[in-house]
């Protein structure tokens, strides 16, 4: 289970470096839809990612990871379903159940923001994330063929989704 050190909290503007170089360290084409980032570094927040939309995990005073939680649609009446938009736990934290926790604590954040769904979007190849996200309790929802081409090879987009009304 998550190492008791490990705190969850709303990231700060503060966190941008810290952020950034774990972004870029964990990039993977496992689960990256975007090519590998190079030099010269962007801010990783900007005016489309603000520090109130990620949870961060910190443990020994390092961030170890994130999660991204939005409204995809910006509609008021999709303003019920808040989605998942990037998971990220550093090489270090893996298998310490840092990405359960982020997990859970995104279904708190978006219950108290009034949503009643939470959705999320994973690479089909991605299967140790599917398998996370299925055992905390989201379904396959849809899926859209070959929808990425990674590697020289087309990735299924997974539509996944859970109710919060538990």
């Amino acid at each position: 289970m998550i190492v008791p050190e490990t705190r969850i909290r709303t990231a700060e503007r503060d966190d941008d470096a810290a952020l950034g170089a774990l972004d870029r360290a964990a990039w993977s084409p496992l689960h990256a839809v975007v090519p590998a980032p190079v030099p010269p570094y962007g801010p990783f927040f900007d005016e489309r990612h603000l520090p109130g939309d990620y949870l961060v995990a910190v443990a020994g005073g390092a961030l170890v990871g994130y999660v991204r939680i939005v409204q995809p649609i910006p509609l008021a009446s999709h303003a019920h379903v808040l989605q998942i938009q990037g998971l990220v736990v550093a090489a270090s934290a893996r298998g310490r159940g840092v990405a359960r926790a982020l997990l859970r604590a995104a279904a708190g954040r978006a219950r108290e923001r009034g949503a009643t769904r939470l959705t999320l979007r994973v690479l089909g190849h991605n299967a140790p994330a599917r398998a996370l996200y299925a055992s905390e309790g989201y379904a396959v929802e849809g899926v859209l063929p070959g929808e990425f081409l990674i590697d020289g090879r087309y990735v299924d987009d997974v539509c996944m989704g859970r109710s919060l009304a538990d």
